[in-house]
């Protein structure tokens, strides 16, 4: 009987130590997770241009905020190539490798509910971001946010930069001389929100501030500079004494309008707008070759994506000092940046 206790001693002993050891590496675990955050981040193009300026300053911020908090921040980053099925798949992935937060770029904005569905069947939080969910949907639950420009804000800034131009000094934008400004108009995306806010108000704008245009045509270029390459070369072939302005809903497309003067060799100096402020748009005004951009600032724009990120995952509601419309809605800031002094360079050199 004195083996028999010594043996049934042992094994409470080995017991024990085991059960120590498995609450060790539970609480290790827990540190460990604890100690990081991972992001899904989903894009609906990832070659798009300003997306990728984002998701630079993103990175950045992370290992910013890595160093100093000592919290290992993952950023999965995946690209949807414009298809909302595989987009909804990734979101599936996010969820099953425990992801704390869903950043998700929509390739459809009025198919945010699927997604919704499936963060708040997991009680994820979802932010929402560059191309905004509709209303009726974002409203659904208190973990859901939107981070973007205000379009609005835009196209009226957009507006009066060029009617600031014309006041100036007419001949800018008034090539002929003939009190009427004659505009071509490079759209984003049909049905996009960013797109008709900022084609509306900066139209509107230029009219308001007392600048008479006319519209020779508009077409729409899905942000991409090649495209509007393509349709700005068709438009000089249609109108090759006409355009005196160009509007782009971003600088790609700007920049793309640009493309098409240069490889005419265009002589006539078309004025040309855009949006967004990416590093080639800001080189362009700098050069002349645009009249400005309107600049959104991108370093606000990552900083706000990861504090929220951060925020949401370690005590699932957003940080105090964000100002949020409707306690939901970060609007970027944006501004102006127009040429130098000097000749617009529109010309094939």
């Amino acid at each position: 009987m004195k083996g028999y206790r010594y043996g049934m001693g042992a094994v409470l002993a080995i017991l024990a130590v085991f059960a120590l050891y498995s609450c060790f590496l539970k609480q290790g675990k827990e540190r460990d997770e604890a100690s990081q955050v991972r992001i899904g981040i989903t894009l609906y193009r990832e070659d798009d241009t300003f997306l990728n300026s984002i998701c630079r300053v993103l990175e950045e911020k992370a290992k910013e905020y890595e160093k100093n908090t000592g919290i290992r921040i993952i950023l999965d980053v995946v690209d949807a190539r414009e298809d909302q099925n595989t987009q909804n798949s990734q979101v599936d992935r996010f969820l099953t490798l425990g992801c704390d937060v869903i950043c998700v770029n929509m390739v459809d904005r009025s198919a945010a509910s699927v997604i919704i569905d499936k963060a708040m069947d997991q009680d994820v939080p979802v932010i929402f971001f560059n191309r905004e969910p509709v209303e009726e949907d974002i409203s659904r639950w208190e973990k859901l946010f939107y981070i973007g420009a205000d379009p609005k804000a835009e196209g009226i800034c957009q507006g009066n930069m060029m009617a600031d131009a014309y006041e100036k000094e007419p001949f800018v934008l008034d090539l002929d001389g003939d009190g009427k400004v004659s505009y071509v108009i490079l759209e984003g995306e049909r049905g996009h929100q960013d797109s008709q806010m900022r084609t509306e108000w900066a139209v509107q704008t230029l009219k308001d501030r007392g600048v008479d245009v006319e519209k020779l045509t508009g077409g729409i270029a899905n942000w991409q500079r090649s495209q509007a390459d393509a349709l700005m070369g068709q438009w000089l072939d249609q109108f090759p004494e006409q355009i005196e302005l160009v509007i782009g809903n971003n600088d790609d497309m700007a920049l793309g309008a640009i493309d098409a003067i240069r490889r005419l060799g265009l002589i006539r100096p078309i004025c040309v707008v855009g949006i967004d402020g990416v590093p080639a748009g800001l080189e362009a005004v700098q050069s002349s070759d645009m009249l400005g951009t309107v600049s959104i600032d991108r370093e606000a724009y990552g900083d706000t994506m990861i504090r929220m990120a951060l925020s949401l995952a370690q005590t699932g509601k957003a940080p105090e000092d964000i100002s949020l419309e409707k306690g939901v809605y970060f609007r970027c800031p944006s501004y102006p940046v127009v040429r130098p002094e000097g000749e617009i360079r529109t010309k094939a050199e």
